[in-house]
């Protein structure tokens, strides 16, 4: 068993002067935590893993491909590998968790 707190994988994320901390990798799957500020642009590129989003705080939207919704706490969402995606419009500071499968590099 592997346990983590939200907390405290915040706290490394942002010690580490970084948006994303991937806190976890195994065989089938990886999971990290992803960051954005209110008014801040979302960089990512499409990647080659399907992924899973759950929103743990905040407020914006996301477009994935053509479709675009709105999202905050406890929202989840899929992404198809492959697929463009970003968040934007975002309101309040976002705390994403992401899972990929197959496992990030």
């Amino acid at each position: 068993m592997k346990v983590f707190r939200l907390d405290d994988l915040d706290a490394e994320r942002a010690a580490n002067q970084g948006a994303y901390l991937r806190f976890l990798k195994e065989r089938s799957m990886s999971a990290g935590l992803y960051a954005l500020s209110a008014g801040e642009s979302d960089p990512q590129q499409p990647h080659p893993q399907d992924e899973v989003y759950l929103v743990v705080s905040g407020r914006g939207a996301i477009t994935v491909g053509e479709e675009t919704t709105t999202v905050a706490r406890g929202s989840v969402v899929y992404v198809p590998a492959g697929t463009p995606h970003r968040f934007h419009h975002i309101t309040e500071d976002l705390r994403v968790m992401v899972v990929f499968s197959p496992p990030e590099p």
